[in-house]
């Protein structure tokens, strides 16, 4: 299990190149590998690549990736308090189109950050509708639809 993550997280990485500046998909990265680390030493293992393997992940991408947005939101949102260097618009929404809208839609909602300006509302929903189409794709591309 752990095998896998790592290969699909640090493949993402070397693929993809603005998360290899993102520090919060670092952060993420870690936080699913050490969970799966975690549950296989201590709960039970499982075939590498296998199709229980890749809902696991899922689990785990998902959890995290909304956890560490709403860390992402929470840090942006005090350093706008503070007038300090602020988190990039663009890691925001990458971590948005990664799965994390929802846990961008609930810090919105509970830091009342990031509600008002119009451009990067609009981005937001087209990161959403982006991931949805993307999500559907590769299940019409896996024949699951």
């Amino acid at each position: 299990m752990v095998l896998t993550f790592t290969a699909i997280l640090i493949g993402l990485l070397a693929l993809v190149r603005p998360l290899q500046k993102n520090n919060f998909y670092i952060l993420h990265s870690a936080i699913v590998i050490l969970t799966a680390y975690y549950v296989q030493t201590h709960y039970f293992t499982v075939t590498p690549f296998a199709p229980k393997t890749f809902m696991l992940f899922l689990v785990f991408h998902l959890v995290s990736i909304n956890i560490t947005t709403m860390v992402a939101y929470y840090v942006d949102k005090r350093a706008a308090i503070r007038h300090a260097w602020r988190v990039p618009e663009n890691t925001l929404h990458t971590l948005e189109f990664l799965g994390g809208w929802l846990g961008a839609l609930m810090a919105q909602k509970l830091f009342r950050h990031k509600t008002v300006k119009k451009s990067f509302r609009a981005i937001f929903w087209l990161m959403i509708v982006m991931e949805f189409v993307a999500v559907w794709i590769i299940l019409k591309y896996l024949k699951l639809l």
